[in-house]
């Protein structure tokens, strides 16, 4: 990370219950992120706001924010898969169905990641992640890249991160790559600089 940046990044931890002390910055960091991409439906602002409040019903919701000079910089929020779950939704056939059986511990569903231009190349998108894995109880994190994001791919192989079949989520949802990875994974980092902890259980 950048040495100049990691002395200013500060992390928070959030819950379903105290997710909206962060949500507006949240929205701040998603239209930066996607400014060029806003005026498509499923990118759009409102869109985004509703997938975040689906999140944020499910059982073992978290949410991690980064700061930098009390700027939001970045974040990263999810959730754990629940039997039954619709994450799987639109796989290929040609994953075995005991890849994606959901236990309600098994796995960790990465929704979203994403910084703000300027944070981008720092190593800010990386502690985000890694704070918001480290302690999780699931055996496994899944997230979801578009196939058009070859670059974004490699860097979450380049983190541990393996190819498990295309997804297409939603009927206006582009294409995605589903990835897995397992947790406790040797890679994260175990650096919790600037970390807040708030432990109010998720939403039933």
């Amino acid at each position: 990370m950048d040495k100049a940046v990691q002395g200013r990044l500060r992390i928070e931890h959030r819950t379903a219950t105290d997710l909206a002390d962060i949500r507006a910055d949240i929205l701040t960091v998603y239209a930066e992120a996607f400014a060029d991409r806003l005026g498509e439906e499923f990118h759009s602002v409102p869109r985004f706001d509703e997938r975040l409040g689906w999140n944020a019903e499910v059982p073992g919701f978290s949410a991690v924010i980064g700061y930098i000079s009390d700027r939001p910089a970045g974040f990263a929020y999810g959730c754990t898969l629940q039997p039954g779950t619709r994450w799987w939704n639109g796989l290929d056939s040609s994953v075995p169905a005991t890849a994606i059986e959901e236990t309600g511990t098994r796995t960790f569903a990465l929704s979203e990641l994403m910084v703000i231009d300027t944070a981008r190349g720092t190593g800010v998108a990386r502690q985000i992640h890694d704070a918001l894995l480290h302690d999780r109880d699931e055996q496994r994190a899944t997230l979801l890249v578009e196939q058009a994001h070859e670059r974004v791919r490699a860097r979450y192989e380049e983190w541990g991160y393996q190819r498990l079949g295309t997804l297409i989520p939603f009927p206006d949802a582009p294409t995605y790559d589903a990835m897995l990875l397992a947790l406790p994974h040797p890679r994260l980092s175990e650096n919790t600089m600037g970390r807040e902890r708030h432990e109010e259980q998720c939403k039933p």
